[in-house]
């Protein structure tokens, strides 16, 4: 089985799902595709010769967070009986709440998306032009190494945009801290708006030597882009900057003092 997972998180890399189908279908293997940063909105993996998808239904599907399950498709009859057997034998079907809540959801998905996505896509470029945002990562992105190949096989991209701030640790500390429309959470595809910290969050279970070889990096921050107004969210992220930026700047007796000198 070969498992893509694009765009990837949390640095949002771009995998051309129909080039790896083909490399995995020569090798006999089943290719599968998490598509739930994007849903089948933005993404349909199937058509790109992927056998299976898989989605947290817990985010976008239902979107509104307060759903914790999972769906499996598959592209052939064959392969979905398969499943459903398997389902039936582990008793790992979702309970009937749990379903309507996600059908529930599922019939104001391309609405949200469509607001998520806005959001998202200005957020993003503002935050490129913000001094101490050393880094964006947002496929929208022309400059985004995978922006092309986004364009190609997405209909959208997607509503998670990360950031590195400067000042690592200490700076995400003051940004957190500052915020009030974003949320602390490591959940996403809600509503809401809400930020992790994938170092200590949703990757801290990894080495600091094998997150930095994956990219990840203290001043690391993910961003899930909620559908609240725009400029609420500008104005709470450009006050969180502004206080991750005291990080950075020395104390104002030392500034005092060589400023006496």
């Amino acid at each position: 089985m070969v498992w893509i997972e694009t765009p990837s998180n949390p640095l949002l890399r771009i995998t051309d799902i129909a080039a790896v189908a083909a490399l995995g279908h020569a090798c006999g293997a089943l290719v599968v595709v998490d598509n739930t940063f994007l849903s089948p909105a933005w993404q349909q993996p199937l058509t790109l010769g992927a056998d299976l998808v898989v989605h947290s239904t817990t985010k976008y599907l239902n979107g509104h967070s307060d759903v914790v399950g999972g769906a499996v498709v598959a592209r052939d009859a064959a392969l979905h009986e398969q499943l459903l057997w398997w389902a039936n034998c582990l008793g790992i079907t979702g309970a009937p709440f749990d379903s309507f809540l996600t059908l529930r959801g599922l019939r104001t998905l391309h609405a949200r998306l469509d607001h998520h996505g806005r959001n998202a896509q200005a957020l993003a470029h503002w935050l490129e032009g913000q001094p101490n945002v050393r880094r964006v990562w947002y496929p929208g992105l022309p400059q985004h190494p995978g922006h092309e190949l986004a364009r190609r096989q997405q209909r959208g991209f997607g509503a998670m945009v990360s950031l590195e701030l400067e000042g690592g640790h200490d700076a995400v500390r003051e940004f957190v801290g500052g915020l009030e429309c974003f949320s602390l959470a490591e959940s996403l595809g809600g509503v809401e708006s809400l930020v992790a910290h994938p170092a200590t969050m949703t990757h801290a279970a990894m080495a600091p030597a094998a997150r930095a070889r994956a990219g990840l990096t203290d001043g690391l921050i993910r961003l899930s882009i909620g559908i609240e107004a725009l400029e609420d969210l500008r104005a709470d992220l450009a006050r969180a900057l502004a206080r991750a930026a005291r990080v950075l700047a020395p104390p104002r007796e030392l500034r005092q003092a060589v400023a006496a000198r």
